[in-house]
């Protein structure tokens, strides 16, 4: 099996139908070109990979570094730079464009995102916890995250205790979602439920095996 991946951009969630008419929640994540500036090798590196880049960015905003990387390849800045490994170095080549024909229907494919932002949240809102009741003389902690433990012993705050903070802005991976459709016109996947992040987040799309039939 090759192991391939890709950078996208998510667009949003629509609605499929499948083979027997049942309606499927699938995301919508558009794939633009992914350029290969790098492949690593066993001899040069000590492991197979292929790095891509993806998304035009401004020359001027663009490092000596990262300049540097792009010019070797004769390739335009890009915001994007990103490496996966693969089993296998054959059949790529510096500069070659991957689409979203890398991949097939019914492939099931790990998804890594990041998540919606909420900023500081409070302990009903991070968590789940339940809300105080709102009458007989309770308030006003209705939303309060209640006893944060015994004052006499050990009188201290327990570690892990759901209480308000940062909620969300953290990468996740959602394994084994499938390829429900892919539009080669419009350089589309379309992948079978939810997908971490807000529109227009770069997602990243690892294929691992195809489906059961």
């Amino acid at each position: 099996m090759k192991m391939k991946g890709l950078v996208c951009k998510k667009l949003g969630m629509t609605q499929l139908f499948d083979k027997t008419g049942k309606v499927l929640a699938v995301t919508v994540v558009e794939v633009e070109p992914n350029v290969i500036v790098q492949i690593k090798t066993d001899k040069t590196d000590k492991y197979k990979a292929i790095k891509v880049a993806v998304f035009d960015k401004k020359k001027n905003r663009t490092s000596g570094p990262e300049e540097g990387i792009f010019k070797k390849v004769n390739v335009s800045p890009r915001k994007v730079l990103k490496e996966f490994r693969v089993e296998t170095t054959e059949g790529y080549t510096v500069g070659q464009e991957l689409g979203c024909d890398i991949f097939t229907e019914n492939e099931f494919v790990d998804v890594t995102a990041m998540t919606k932002g909420h900023g500081t949240s409070g302990a009903i809102k991070r968590w789940g916890s339940a809300r105080g009741r709102m009458s007989h003389g309770a308030g006003p902690v209705h939303r309060a995250p209640g006893s944060l433990g015994a004052h006499t012993f050990p009188a201290r705050v327990f570690k892990n205790k759901h209480m308000a903070g940062r909620y969300g802005n953290e990468k996740v991976t959602i394994k084994n979602l499938q390829i429900v459709k892919v539009d080669s016109v419009k350089n589309c996947l379309f992948i079978k439920g939810s997908v971490a992040g807000h529109k227009g987040s770069i997602v990243i799309v690892k294929g691992h095996g195809e489906a059961s039939k």
